[in-house]
Parts: C-alpha cells; structure tokens; sequence
C-alpha cells in the first residue's frame, strides 16, 4: 500500500468513529492562516459581601446584690449561762428535788468512841486521833472518875470528827448514853445554846443530864477550872 492509501484509509477510519476530519492526506493539506492571538481577560468575579445576621443574644439578668453577711454574736457580749453547782447524789436521785428539805451539818457528824458504857455515862471529846487513843490512860480522868465511884471501864469516849456538834438522836442509836461530860465547844446539838460552861443541865423529856467544861488540857493544869468542874459534877452526881 503506497503512503497515499495509507493517508486515506486513516484518515476515513478517524472520521468513520468521530465524525470528525482529524487528518487530511498530505496533499489535500492546505496551509491555514495563524489565528491572532486574542488577549485572555481574567474574570473578575464580584466579591458580594453578605449583611450582617443580627444574632439574638439571650438576655442575661441583672446580678442581685450580694447578701448582707450575717452578724456573729460576740463572746464577749454574749453572757454565758450560770454553771449549776453540783447536787448531792441523794438530791439528784430524787424524782423531786425541790421536795427533799436540806440536811442539817450536825445530822452528818461522825464520832468514834472507846469503852463499853455499863453505866451510862459518856465522855465526849474532839482531839486528834492520835490523842484520842491514849486517853484512856490519862491520869487527870481517871482521878476524876474516882471520884463519882466510877472507873475507866464504866464509861464510853466519844471523839466528834469535824468542826460541827454531833446529834444526840445520833449518838444515843449506839450508845445508850444518860449522863454526857464534854470537854470543849459545840459537842452536842442539843445543848449548844442552852447550856453554860460547868453549869449541870436537865433534859427530862429524853433522860439526860449534860455537863459542860472547858478542854481536857486547859482543865489538867488550871486549878480554878477544876474546883468549878468539881462543883458542877457534885451538883449532877451526888446529890
């Protein structure tokens, strides 16, 4: 196939699938004239500026004004409440404590004693315990007791603990006591203010007889204060 037939043949089978002329023999060629050239102009796009969207804000409510702060109360100007004083057991026991009567100091006196009291007759005392215990031996109370025809072994000693006078109801559940010598102040509750010093007494309505006189001690070495004992006991003693 000359060059000729091959032109044709491809130039029929690119029009045959694109119906369009794409290649021409060489011949049939014809030199086209140069287009111009045709400036390119750059479009340009207008710029379209969008208005504003109002945005609705939520509104947001006013800030309430802050609280005053509360007001502490001041220790120093706040009284404090009384401290109540501490009742005693038996008080506090009670289903009513305005019902229970005070107790009178004399009703909580303790005594200790010496002796077995086969007469009656009671010597009271208030002296250390140490002292207590040895005046049994003392010679000046023997003496005494000699002469009203008693000995140590027919009275009982009784040593009043604290600074209060011991009750008689209290004394006579251990001791059944008919004659009472005390030597010091404020001995018995019965006789505190109806009694003077070395002046026998007369309680008919409980059976006791009462004599009053200064301390052991004091009367031992004052011979004035044991003639005035001595008085007294003869008039309670040997009538």
């Amino acid at each position: 196939m000359t060059e000729d037939e091959q032109s044709g043949t491809l130039a029929f089978l690119q029009n045959f699938y694109t119906n369009t002329t794409l290649y021409l023999p060489h011949a049939a060629a014809e030199p086209a004239p140069a287009a111009a050239a045709v400036p390119i102009t750059p479009a340009v796009l207008p710029v379209v500026v969008a208005a504003p969207v109002a945005v609705p804000v939520p509104s947001v409510p006013a800030p309430l004004p802050p609280a005053p702060a509360a007001k502490l109360p001041s220790l120093a100007s706040t009284p404090l409440p009384p401290t109540a004083a501490p009742m005693p057991a038996s008080v506090a026991s009670s289903p009513n404590p305005a019902s229970v009567p005070p107790v009178a100091p004399y009703l909580l006196t303790t005594f200790d004693t010496l002796g077995n009291n086969a007469a009656g007759v009671v010597l009271v005392v208030r002296l250390p315990p140490a002292q207590f215990v040895k005046l049994p031996r003392n010679v000046f109370l023997n003496k005494l007791l000699q002469a009203i025809g008693l000995v140590m072994a027919d009275v009982v000693l009784v040593n009043v603990d604290g600074p209060y006078p011991v009750a008689l109801a209290t004394l006579r559940k251990e001791i059944a006591a008919t004659h009472i010598l005390a030597f010091g102040k404020n001995l018995l509750d019965v006789a505190v203010r109806t009694t003077q010093i070395y002046e026998p007494v007369q309680f008919p309505a409980v059976s006791l007889a009462y004599l009053a006189g200064a301390e052991i001690e004091l009367i031992e070495y004052d011979v004035s204060l044991k003639k005035r004992l001595w008085a007294g006991l003869q008039r309670m003693f040997l009538k």
